[in-house]
This record gives structure tokens, C-alpha cells and sequence, in this order.
């Protein structure tokens, strides 16, 4: 089948299509917690520096969580953890949104940090489906594809959603109603026929340290760490950018046309293979992504060129991500792909903060420029990275790791292993 077959393949199954929806639902609010806990808890206080405290709260315990929720996914299953996952992130994060104005900060963090390490791992436990429902070879990197490609439309969505429903109401209901979002969702993804029956083939004991053991998921984690320090120098670069020129605005606009560039690339990869096949393919995407975030330093003092350069820098993230996923399976050991998943969101947020605080750090001392520098040093140390470990990643990954032993949901003492699309979920 060919790439563009693949992507409408994809459309057209009814399974595929309803895990694609769910999932794109249930990580919405994912992506609203950055900004809406910030907002939220700067109401509250009345003080940016303890709003600060409360969001790196969230943002490590979302590192924290996201492996631990993952391994238990793979010993235990899906539906479990998910549903307990939500339930406790949803209650957190709406009794975030009920606290008064006099909370403790002390309440805050732990809230904050609640859901941050309860947030349920949909999208790593969608990725280790498509495993399971589509095909291997260019049907499966196409799949992981749309996920890249839709993963973006949430990040620019759901902070815009969050700022109105606050603009029309106030934070506290924008929190809630995300709390509403998250647990409904998230159990209704739980409750699917795919869900219920995924099982990891055990092959025996795991690898201690799980797998991030795997010198290829090692690999994979330092390149996805270098691209976190892209994403988070270039947010508060683009930030400094649009101060300096006294549209401070502007900025929510030119993040949300970075987002728009990797959807286009992400929708691009699934009609062109679903991105690179070998190390050296990925090193050469991730190259392509620092040099056209380096490109936004002369672009800096123009919003306008600045909008147009970020679109195009942005349409590598998308494929990059969708390479990254399609290598997970053969890089990691049997029984710990969701973990493996859940390491390099971990590994990007991680990346995230450090380049974060590298860029605010250059830009007050060495201007907008440098800060722009820092994001496409970022994406070029990944692809050094990636380059120097090119021998731990399987060139052209057909996905062998994809057998799971399943039931049907008619009859769940009958179970077999397989690959491919199973009955029940088409």
C-alpha cells in the first residue's frame, strides 16, 4: 500500500478512527495544564513567582509519573491504570480549581503535583495499540504520523480554549471544565474493546531499570531531551520577541503557526512513508530542525518574518516524532513499550524546562537572537546525538515486538497472539 493509501486507510477504519478521537479528546486538556495552572494559581496568590513554583510543581511531576504509569500499564494493562489515573488527575485538578483565594501554597503544589504525576498516559497507550490495530511497515509509520500531526492540533487548540473559557467565565471554570474533559474521556478511551483487551506478551522477566535499559530507547530520549530544549527556548524566545516589539499579544499567534507547520509536516509524513526510516534519516530531520530554528535569530525583530520562518522550522517536529515512535518497538524489550513510550515524553519536558530557563537566562543578557540560537543548538545536539549512537537504532524498523496476547471482548477466556488488525477493533 502505498503512503497516501496508508493515511486514508487510516480514516476510512472505524476502530482506528474512534481510538484516533477518543485519544485526541482525552489529551486536550494535556495540553491546557501549562498555561491554565499558571493563570490559575497567579489568581489565586497574586504573585507570578509563586504561580512560577506551583507550575514547575506540575511540570516534574508530570516527569516523575509519566514512566511509573507507563510500567504499570505494561504489567497490568490499560483500562486500571488509566481509570485510576484519571479519576485522581481529575479530582485534582478540580479541587485546584475550587481552592480559594487564601489556599496555602503549600495545598497548591501538592495539588499541582497530584495531577501532574497522576496524568494518564493515553497517548503513549494509543501509540502501543496502533501496534495492534494497523499493520506494520508504512501503514504503522503513517499511523504514528497522524498521532504526531494531531498531537499538534491539541497543543494549539487547547491553550486558546483554556485563555477564552477563563476570558468569558474566569480560570476556576476553565480548570474544571478541563477536569470534566480529562475524566470522561480518558474513561471512555479506557472502556474501548482495544483497551480493555491489549495484554504485553510477557517473554519472561523484564529488564531491570525497564527499558530504558535499551540502548536504543537511551538514544532516543538524549535526541528527544535536545529537542525539548528547542521547544522551550523557542516559546520563550518568541515570547521576548514579540515584548520587544511591543506586541506581547503577538506571541500566543506565532506559537500557534510554529504548531500549525508541524501539523503540516506531520500530514506530509503520512503521505511520504510516515517520516525517516534509519538513524541517519532521523539525524538528518533533527538537523533540519535546528538549522530552521537558527533561522528565526535574523528573523527575530520582524514579527511578520518571524511568522513566516516558524512555520517552516516547525514542520519538521511532526515527522520527527513520528520517526521516534515507529523506532520505540524495536529498540525496546518486550512488555515495556508504553514505558517506553512515556520516557521520551518525559525526556522532551525535561528538554523543555532546561531550555527554557537557558533561553530566559540569554535573552535578558544577550538579546532575542541568542535565545533563537539556543533553540537550533538544541535540535542540532540531537541530531549529533543520534549520529554518534546511530549503531543502537534498527535501520528501517518493520516493528517484530507487535505480538500481544488479547481476548475478545465476547469471549475473554479465549485469548490469542497476534499482530495485524484484530476482529474487535475494526
Amino acid at each position: 500500500m502505498t503512503s497516501t493509501g496508508a493515511s486514508i486507510s487510516l480514516v476510512k477504519d472505524p476502530g482506528t478512527r474512534r481510538l484516533f478521537a477518543v485519544s485526541i479528546l482525552a489529551r486536550l486538556p494535556l495540553a491546557t495544564f501549562s498555561i491554565g495552572v499558571l493563570v490559575h494559581a497567579q489568581h489565586l496568590t497574586g504573585s507570578y513567582a509563586a504561580a512560577g513554583v506551583v507550575s514547575g510543581a506540575l511540570a516534574i511531576a508530570q516527569g516523575l509519573g509519566g514512566p511509573v504509569l507507563g510500567r504499570l500499564v505494561d504489567r497490568s494493562g490499560q483500562t486500571a491504570t488509566l481509570t485510576a489515573s484519571a479519576l485522581v488527575a481529575a479530582g485534582s485538578l478540580v479541587t485546584l480549581a475550587i481552592a480559594p483565594a487564601d489556599s496555602p501554597l503549600g495545598l497548591l503544589v501538592l495539588l499541582a503535583a497530584m495531577l501532574g504525576f497522576a496524568t494518564p498516559p493515553v497517548g503513549a497507550c494509543l501509540r502501543t495499540l496502533l501496534a495492534v490495530v494497523v499493520p506494520g511497515g508504512t501503514d504503522l509509520r503513517a499511523a504514528y504520523a497522524v498521532d504526531a500531526a494531531a498531537t499538534e492540533l491539541t497543543w494549539v487548540a487547547g491553550p486558546a480554549l483554556v485563555l477564552l473559557a477563563g476570558t468569558l467565565w474566569n480560570s476556576a471554570v476553565a480548570l474544571a471544565a478541563s477536569g470534566v474533559v480529562l475524566a470522561s474521556a480518558t474513561l471512555l478511551f479506557a472502556a474501548s474493546p482495544a483497551s480493555r483487551c491489549w495484554r504485553p506478551v510477557r517473554l519472561g522477566p523484564g529488564p531491570r531499570g525497564g527499558s530504558l535499559r535499551s540502548p536504543g530507547i537511551q538514544t532516543l530520549v538524549l535526541a528527544l531531551v535536545g529537542v525539548g530544549v528547542l521547544f522551550g527556548a523557542t516559546e520563550v524566545a518568541v515570547a521576548a520577541a514579540a515584548d520587544a516589539v511591543g506586541q506581547h499579544a503577538m506571541a500566543g499567534l506565532v506559537l500557534g503557526l510554529w504548531g500549525a507547520g508541524s501539523f503540516a509536516g506531520g500530514v506530509a509524513a503520512t503521505r511520504f512513508g510516515g517520516g525517516a526510516r534509519s538513524a541517519r534519516g532521523l539525524a538528518l530531520l533533527l538537523a533540519g530542525l535546528g538549522v530552521g530554528h537558527l533561522a528565526l535569530a535574523p528573523a527575530s525583530g520582524d514579527l511578520v518574518a518571524l511568522s513566516v520562518v516558524i512555520v517552516v522550522a516547525g514542520s519538521m517536529i511532526a515527522p520527527i516524532l513520528a520517526t521516534a515512535y515507529a523506532m520505540v518497538d524495536t529498540a525496546t524489550a518486550a512488555g515495556t513499550m508504553t514505558e517506553a513510550f512515556t520516557w521520551l515524553a518525559t525526556a522532551s519536558a525535561i528538554g523543555t524546562s532546561l531550555g527554557a530557563a537557558a533561553a530566559g537566562a540569554i535573552a535578558d543578557t544577550a538579546g532575542v537572537p541568542a535565545a533563537f540560537i539556543v533553540a537550533g543548538l538544541g535540535g542540532l545536539l540531537a541530531a549529533l546525538l543520534t549520529v554518534s549512537r546511530r549503531r543502537t537504532l534498527a535501520a528501517d524498523p518493520i516493528l517484530p515486538n507487535t505480538a500481544v496476547t488479547t481476548r475478545s471482548p465476547r469471549n475473554p477466556q479465549r485469548s490469542t497472539t497476534q499482530k495485524g488488525t484484530p476482529q474487535w477493533a475494526q
